[in-house]
């Protein structure tokens, strides 16, 4: 039996009033497959309020909130679906995006995705950037997902020892095989990062879908944008990286990705 939309959420969730949180869910609802779309938010507010009811979505709150990984787990806990995609609040997604990732899932008979994810664009300045120096090199790396052998602990742990290409918006996670409460929650900003590296140690493929599907937007109050100003993101990078690599070369690789993360920031 295959996997079709009716098995999919999208989760956006919302953190204070987001003058982009509109056109994400927006985005989602004009998908060319229909799909169950919820707001998650730990500061309810009288405008996302206002958003989910122009929209017609229901509007789950986080009684406990944290860091990004403990919000992003209740969401994903929040719904029944067997696959979940946890949308961020600034991005815009493509309309093929869902209709895609459903067939990423189904194209293994085993039904062994745990994640898919895709290609994506930036958005800065309003504008669309389709490429640039750290793009092109995850889309590289990223190329290596599409070897059949994308299920082996060798290979998935191969590809995250050089830093994360895999963009967090842009994937969908298989509740089925991963169960409850996924994402990592002792890390403020490379949540994310550190939980692709615990799952590549568990069965699953990770499913590259080499389109761009969504666009990921970069602004001077984004969370990516204020914790590289913070140095948030290279410390818990460098914590990441010593569980792949020796001290001396994690040190190095860490060097080398935050140097080119920092294209991010734009301050």
């Amino acid at each position: 039996m295959s996997y079709s939309s009716a098995d999919h959420s999208f989760v956006v969730c919302a953190y204070k009033d987001n003058p982009f949180l509109t056109k994400t869910i927006r985005s989602l609802q004009n998908q060319t497959v229909p799909s169950n779309v919820v707001v998650s938010t730990s500061t309810p507010s009288p405008y996302i309020e206002g958003v989910c009811s122009e929209c017609g979505v229901k509007m789950v709150i986080n009684p406990k909130p944290h860091y990004a990984g403990d919000d992003w787990n209740f969401g994903y806990d929040s719904v029944n679906s067997k696959l979940v995609t946890i949308a961020h609040q600034d991005d815009l997604y493509s309309p093929t995006f869902l209709e895609k990732t459903i067939d990423c899932f189904n194209r293994y008979i085993e039904k062994d995705v745990s994640i898919s994810f895709t290609d994506y664009y930036e958005i800065r300045n309003g504008s669309r950037i389709n490429s640039n120096f750290m793009l092109a090199i995850k889309r590289i790396m990223n190329q290596l997902f599409l070897l059949p052998s994308n299920g082996t602990v060798f290979l998935k742990k191969t590809v995250l020892r050089f830093g994360c290409p895999i963009c967090c918006p842009s994937v969908t996670l298989n509740k089925e095989l991963l169960g409850p409460g996924v994402f990592d929650t002792t890390l403020r900003d490379s949540c994310d990062y550190k939980t692709w590296v615990k799952l590549a140690s568990t069965n699953g493929r990770f499913c590259y879908i080499p389109e761009i599907l969504m666009g990921h937007r970069i602004y001077a109050d984004s969370a990516t944008s204020k914790n590289l100003d913070e140095n948030i993101r290279t410390g818990e990078t460098l914590l990441i990286l010593r569980e792949l690599w020796p001290e001396p070369i994690a040190r190095f690789v860490n060097r080398v990705y935050s140097n080119s993360e920092r294209l991010n920031n734009v301050n």
